[in-house]
Order: C-alpha cells, then structure tokens, then sequence
C-alpha cells in the first residue's frame, strides 16, 4: 500500500463528486418516474417498461461502482464485498456500463427491425438482453480467475487494452445499428437520442483511458489520481443522465413537459402523429342518424356513436374491443406510402393491444395473434383485418345487444337530435343572413322595414306613424 499514493479518500474534491453522483441518481430517477407519478400515465408493459427500468439501475450500479473502486471515501476493505473485484470488476462491468450499453443496443436493435425490416424483431427483448450481455459476464469471470488488478483497482497494460476493446465493440455495435436507420425520418427524439449516447459513452471511454494512462505513468503524484477520479465521476454522472432515454421505448412521453406541471400536449398516437381529425367530437359536426338495423362497423366508424359505445364499454369493463377498433380505424387513415407514421401506429396498437399481457390485451384467437407478431410487413394495410372482424363478432354478441336498452344509447339520441337541430338552425340562418351593411332605401318607403343592429351599440327605432 506504501506505492499507493491517494488510496485512501476523504479529500474535499471526493465528496463534491459523490453529491454530483448522488444528485444525478435523484434527478435520474425523478425524470423517469415524473410521467407516471405528476401526469398518471399507464406504465406500459413488456420491453418499453422494463428497458427503461433496467437502464435506471443500471446507471445506479455503474456510479456506485466507481466510487467504491475509485476510493473515494475512507474505509477499509476488510470484506470480500468490498473488494475491487466486486466493484471494479462485476458491479462496474456486466451490471453497470455493460448493461447499459446493452440496453441502448438492444433499442437501437428494436428500432432496426421495425423500421428498416418494418417487422418485429426475430427475438424478443427479455431474451436478446441477456444474450449481449454475455460477453461482459465471460470478461469479468476470467478477470476475477486471474486477479490482475493493482492495489488502486487497476489492471496490468495488455489488460486493459483488452477491456478497452470489449468497450469499443459495444459501442462499434451501436455505431452501426444507428448508423443504419439514419435515414428514418422519425417522428420524436429517436435518432438524436442514440447519437448522444454514442457520443457521451465514447468521451466516457476516451477520459478513462487518458486517467489511466496518467496514473499509471506518474504514479507518484497524488493529485493527478485525485483529480481525475473527480474528473471520471463527473462525467460518469453526466453520461446517466444524457444516456438514458425513453423515446426509443415510449416515445409519446417525449411529449410532456419534465420543467412545468402542465397537461400532456398529445394525449394519444393518433394526435401525436396528426392523424386528421383524431380526438374528441367537434360540437359543430353533422349529426347522424343512428339506425340499430345498420351493421355495427358501419355505425362505429362515426365518431359520435363510437364515443358513446366505447363509454358504454368501458362502464362494462369491457372497452378494450371498442378502443382497438377506434385506433385501428385511425391507422387506415395514414396513407399507405407514410410507412414511417403506419409503423409507429402498429407498434403502438401491438404494445398495447396485441402482445400478450399487455394494458388492454384484446381477447383474440391465438392464430390471430400470432399473425400479427409474425408478420413480415408491420405497414400491410390488412395486419389487423382478421383480429377486428374477430372482435367485432363478440361485440355484436355481447356489448350491442345491451347497448340499445342503455342510458347511453337515450342519451345518445337526445344529443343527435340537439346537434341536428342545431346545424339546421345554423344553415338556415346562414342562407337568410343580411349584411350589416345599411340599406340605402328610407325605412318609410321600404315595405320590408326591419329594425337594424350594429354589433356593440343599439338604437331605437320608432315607427313614423306613431
């Protein structure tokens, strides 16, 4: 230990970088949980939670590694766990900066798929993770067989050049997965987001190296060692924060605001694409006659009835049906040579609808289902036809039949009639409007008089022969 110069921390530059660590762990876990906790959106399941989440512990792991290995603060290593082997080696690699570079590989790979193959991957998330993640749990096994590390936590020359090459593949990897889609005009923060990563873990790299280079060339001078295990830390802190992205997993939250507490700006996929005339019913649009007698696919492709019944649905706890019939009718309104837009919606109903164990899983048949996962064109005009034709078969059974006899239908019919009223009111006072301009014939001679009104002022008018 007498070769170790600054082994032991405690100087004032430590625990400034250890509150920078621990202040981008709080404002880490806040910007991930701020949707779900200030706004009440629905986690989503499958792979676009559970990335996002192992991404946040990930980055915890990778910024606790280095200030146990970095020595930041004073203590003795008298356990096993708190050896350099636990933290430099297996805390640090495969469940830190290893990990996380997997999982930004693992979307870049998700992303590849669905917009260059414009199919879903071959091989599913929970497995293909794991799988990249294989090559740093080998490296960390052999470094803990062989025991090369210093008494500073650092490893002998030909060592390191190996680690450093394990690093710069994962970043090769991700280079040229997002290199790949670089031509995808995206809707949200996709591709810039991947760049930044590719950015920050490179400089991350780059900085290691240079402080390892130095330390082990002057090794006698102590604050070389103490300012770049600050400098290294800093930006490992940094590099969380700009690295952790949520576009690339849900990217509708892209769309709400992480400075001011105020309403989400696109409250569905339909919106966030502009999709034409998606959202709620305008109050001045035609009504329609609903007639019970017409097809129930015929009635819900207008808005206002679909509304209703999907109101009626929900309060039967059963508006799933209703709700995958609306966005799939919103996809047909994407033009087939939009393939960007039609994939984002696939996904989206897919996630949410489709894959088992979703939000709103849809209670279709399995071969259905499996069509859709399997399918080799996510932009096919007809991927969802067989699993609505389905749906729509229990709705006519079910969910119809009750609908007629509801409130909601009573209330439904009162609204149509008003709203139709109304246009007709509004029409006609359209076709029978005057201009406000003065009529240049005497009100004596006219045999039409009228009083007339200027906006903003009235007048009286008395009629000449009282």
């Amino acid at each position: 230990m007498a070769n170790c110069p600054a082994v032991h921390g405690g100087y004032p530059s430590d625990y400034v970088a250890v509150s920078i660590a621990i202040f981008a762990v709080i404002l880490l876990i806040v910007r991930s949980s701020f949707p779900f906790l200030i706004h009440k959106v629905p986690s989503a399941r499958g792979s676009a939670f559970w990335i996002p989440v192992i991404q946040v512990v990930a980055s915890f792991n990778f910024l606790l590694s280095l200030v146990m290995a970095g020595n930041f603060l004073k203590y003795k290593k008298s356990h096993w766990w708190l050896s350099c082997y636990v933290w430099a080696v297996w805390v640090e690699g495969p469940l830190g900066f290893g990990l996380l570079m997997s999982c930004r590989i693992a979307q870049a790979f998700q992303l590849y798929y669905a917009f260059v193959k414009r199919r879903l991957p071959p091989v599913r998330s929970h497995i293909f993770l794991p799988l990249i993640v294989l090559p740093w749990i080998a490296g960390a096994a052999i470094i803990h067989v062989k025991k090369p590390l210093n008494c500073r936590c650092h490893l002998q020359t030909y060592w390191v050049i190996a680690v450093m090459c394990l690093h710069a593949l994962y970043v090769a990897v991700l280079v040229g997965f997002t290199g790949a889609i670089r031509h995808i005009e995206f809707r949200f923060d996709e591709l810039k987001d991947l760049w930044q990563g590719i950015l920050v873990s490179a400089s991350l790299i780059g900085l290691w190296v240079s402080a390892y280079i130095l330390n082990e060339i002057h090794d006698n001078i102590s604050w070389l060692q103490v300012t770049s295990r600050f400098i290294l830390l800093f930006t490992a802190s940094s590099l969380v924060l700009v690295f952790f992205s949520i576009s690339i997993s849900q990217p509708l939250l892209t769309q709400i605001s992480f400075i001011k507490r105020e309403p989400i700006e696109f409250k569905t996929m339909c919106q966030a694409l502009g999709i034409p005339d998606s959202g709620l019913l305008l109050h001045r649009e035609q009504a329609v006659v609903i007639d019970p007698n017409e097809p129930l696919d015929k009635l819900l492709t207008h808005k206002g009835f679909r509304q209703s019944f999907m109101a009626f649905a929900d309060s039967c706890l059963a508006g799933e049906s209703v709700h995958f019939f609306e966005e799939v009718h919103e996809l047909g309104k994407i033009p087939i040579d939009d393939p960007v837009r039609r994939i984002y919606m696939a996904r989206h109903i897919i996630n949410k609808y489709i894959i088992a164990g979703s939000a709103m899983e849809v209670n279709i048949s399995h071969r259905s289902r499996q069509a859709i996962l399997s399918t080799t064109d996510l932009t096919h005009p007809d991927l969802f036809t067989n699993a609505l034709n389905e749906l729509l078969q229990l709705m006519k059974m079910n969910l119809a039949k009750d609908f007629w006899s509801s409130m909601y239908f009573l209330k439904l019919k009162d609204e149509t009639s008003v709203r139709s009223n109304g246009y007709e009111m509004e029409q006609m006072s359209g076709a029978y409007s005057f201009s406000p301009r003065l009529s240049c014939v005497n009100a004596i001679d006219d045999p039409f008089h009228q009083d007339h009104f200027s906006s903003g002022s009235s007048q009286d008018v008395h009629h000449p022969y009282q």
